[in-house]
C-alpha cells in the first residue's frame, strides 16, 4: 500500500524540524560546521516534504537550491525562496570533509556567524513549507 502523499510529507516535515532543534543544540555546543550540516539538512527534507506531498513518488539529489526549482513548477513561490536559500547548499560537503575546503579542517572554517546564518535560512525554508502542506 502507498503511503498517502501529504502524510509522508508530513513526516518529513517532522524530520526537518527535529534536523532544526539538532543544529540549534549544535550551534550552542560551538560545533559550528555540524550546525550548518544539519541546517542544510533541515531545509532540504523540507523541500522533499514539499514535493512528495504534491505526489512526488521519489525525490533525489541533495540541493536545496535545485529542489527548490523543482518546487517552483508547482508553486512558481518557490523561485523566490530558491534565491534566498540556495546558500545553504555550501554546507552539504565542506561542513564534513577536509578534501571539500581548500585546507584546514570544517570544524575550525566555520564560525558562530555562519551556524547563525545557516539555521535561519533553514528555519525560513521549514517555515515557507509548512505553510503550504
Amino acid at each position: 500500500m502507498k503511503p498517502d502523499p501529504l502524510e509522508e510529507g508530513r513526516r518529513w516535515l517532522a524530520q526537518a524540524k527535529d534536523d532544526i532543534t539538532v543544529s540549534e543544540h549544535l550551534l550552542r555546543g560551538g560545533f559550528h560546521n555540524y550546525a550548518c550540516f544539519f541546517a542544510q539538512q533541515a531545509a532540504e527534507k523540507a523541500l522533499k516534504a514539499y514535493l512528495l506531498a504534491q505526489g512526488a513518488r521519489e525525490v533525489r539529489g541533495h540541493s536545496v537550491g535545485d529542489l527548490c526549482l523543482d518546487a517552483a513548477r508547482l508553486d512558481p513561490a518557490f523561485e523566490g525562496l530558491a534565491d534566498e536559500v540556495t546558500p545553504l547548499d555550501k554546507y552539504y560537503i565542506p561542513t564534513r570533509y577536509p578534501n571539500g575546503l581548500p585546507g584546514g579542517t570544517p570544524s575550525r572554517a566555520f564560525d558562530r556567524v555562519d551556524s547563525e546564518r545557516a539555521l535561519a535560512l533553514a528555519r525560513h525554508a521549514v517555515a515557507f513549507v509548512e505553510e503550504r502542506l
